[in-house]
């Protein structure tokens, strides 16, 4: 496919995939839109990005780049840790204040669902005032927001407090936004994945931390090791630049100011209002409207969604599977490692196809149908329902089966499940261009709102069974629901273009991909190669 022409919307797109660096300097007619503007008749002239385009993110260096990308990681590591630790505190808030377990469990629910909405609350924000003082208010309100938590006098204060923390979290939109505000769509694959990474592993690393402060420590403790961690990363993100194009063209031009460029003004500075509120409206509805109105979205979304569900639901089972062989906390913990080992094994699978899909696609950018984006997940996803089949029928205790077999089993669906959240973020961004920011905005949104929701239901699930197989017939009903949540995938993969062919999002963005090769032409053929970056 070829790339798309950048459509400079000011904030009305959350996420806009722009050109590469060598798309800019070898198809300036195709961009002219985005240099000086005319004079105004105030005399005054608008900088456009490739007016200043070496002073822009996609003109970083690699290592800068991935310095930031780091910076991002530890945020999303942050926000999901914050999420899955919660669940030690359970039992320990439970006899605190007098509440049913599954009571206490309406602090994690609360936070996922929280989260799901709160990163789209976010999004606007970043696309006007920019990505650093955005996630930073973030860090510090969602900081702050642990206090009463770890104080609290009261179950209602913890409520109250995990709500507030998960709205405060600027995940989703705005950290895809940073990936794209560095690398264009054919160049962000590698990016996207270490962002998945970090995301998934946040969970990961809460579960495990969480068993030993549970053991050793007050169950205060856990909201004040979320505390320390996100101080932490707030402290390491302040180091991080800014990367909004429109900041860096302000910026860019009162350096040019100073110097005695006369008359020369960045897009926010030309603005009689930074954002309205009409503006932050269009930005937050877009990903619900895309995710009811377009087949791609809905149908990938809660394919993505239910992947996540049925990892948290599997995943409360733990406690009862791994006491047959005496495991207590900190062993239940670890026992998540294996998880951990999955997830990187997926991200490294995926980063020998990456390098082979760019160099197909330097050769001849028509190549590749965004549907080969999928291909790989037509191995992967199965691994889902065969891990949770596995799961169900080695957890049968001593002496038929050792407590390897769970952790095997459970590191494939770790696989499945990376390869899950990693594809379909990756085919939306190929198929929706400029719409790609509200388009996995819908797909963040499923998985948080219902692993969320997962919280509430997954420990009955696993207890409301009779007989001598109740943990088994559980984990079994998943694998089951696993072979339907595998299915589309399928369909996708073959029968893509057709349903592309009825979305209404996906043929504007083609008029626009048809127009601009009408404008390139031969240039089109001409671009600078950029290296693949690890």
């Amino acid at each position: 496919m070829s790339t798309p022409d950048r459509v400079s919307k000011g904030v009305t797109v959350p996420f806009t995939d722009s050109p590469s660096k060598g798309q800019q300097n070898s198809d300036q007619s195709s961009l002219t839109h985005q240099g000086s503007k005319p004079p105004r008749a105030d005399g005054k002239i608008e900088l456009g990005e490739s007016d200043c385009w070496d002073k822009l993110g996609y003109s970083f260096s690699s290592l800068k780049k991935w310095s930031v990308i780091a910076g991002v990681f530890g945020i999303q590591t942050t926000i999901n840790f914050n999420a899955s630790i919660y669940a030690n505190a359970v039992s320990p808030i439970s006899k605190e204040f007098g509440v049913s377990e599954q009571a206490a469990r309406v602090g994690q629910a609360i936070f996922l669902i929280a989260y799901g909405f709160g990163c789209e609350f976010w999004a606007p924000w970043s696309e006007d005032f920019g990505r650093w003082p955005v996630q930073q208010m973030s860090l510090f309100l969602v900081n702050i927001w642990q206090l009463p938590c770890a104080l609290a006098p009261n179950f209602a204060t913890i409520i109250v407090g995990r709500f507030l923390g998960g709205v405060c979290s600027a995940g989703g939109s705005v950290t895809l936004g940073i990936v794209a505000d560095m690398w264009g769509p054919n160049d962000q694959q590698f990016a996207v994945a270490f962002v998945v990474l970090s995301s998934v592993m946040g969970s990961v690393i809460g579960a495990i931390v969480g068993g030993p402060v549970q053991k050793n420590l007050d169950w205060r403790w856990i909201f004040w090791l979320q505390l320390i961690v996100g101080v932490v990363v707030q402290i390491w993100h302040w180091t991080v630049p800014e990367t909004r194009s429109t900041i860096l063209i302000d910026r860019e031009a009162k350096r040019r100011r100073k110097m005695g460029e006369k008359d020369v003004y960045g897009p926010n500075e030309l603005k009689e209002h930074r954002i309205t509120p009409k503006e932050v409206g269009t930005i937050f509805l877009r990903p619900f409207i895309m995710f009811v109105r377009e087949p791609i979205v809905l149908c990938l979304s809660l394919l993505s969604g239910f992947s996540d569900a049925l990892i948290f639901t599997f995943l409360e089972s733990y406690k009862n599977v791994y006491e047959q062989w005496g495991f207590g906390p900190v062993q239940i913990s670890f026992a998540f490692f294996p998880i951990v080992i999955g997830y990187l094994i997926a991200y490294a699978i995926f980063i020998p196809w990456i390098f082979r899909d760019q160099r197909i696609r330097r050769k001849d950018p028509d190549a590749l149908q965004p549907e080969c984006r999928l291909r790989l997940l037509l191995w992967l996803a199965p691994l889902e329902p065969i891990g949770l089949f596995g799961f169900a029928w080695t957890s049968l205790g001593p002496p038929q089966t050792h407590w390897i077999g769970p952790m095997i089993f459970s590191a494939l669906i770790a696989i499945a499940n990376y390869a899950i959240y990693m594809t379909t973020i990756d085919y939306m961004v190929e198929c929706y261009g400029p719409y790609s920011a509200s388009a996995t905005g819908g797909n963040d949104l499923a998985r948080d709102v219902l692993a969320g929701v997962s919280a509430m239901y997954a420990i009955p699930f696993y207890t409301v069974f009779p007989g001598r197989y109740k943990l088994e017939w559980p984990s079994t009903i998943l694998g089951i629901i696993g072979i339907l949540v595998v299915i589309p995938v399928f369909i996708f993969y073959w029968k893509g273009p057709a349903i592309r062919a009825k979305s209404p999002f996906a043929q504007t963005l083609a008029s626009d991909r048809r127009a601009k090769a009408g404008r390139s032409g031969a240039n089109e053929k001409d671009k600078e190669k950029s290296e693949p970056e690890p």
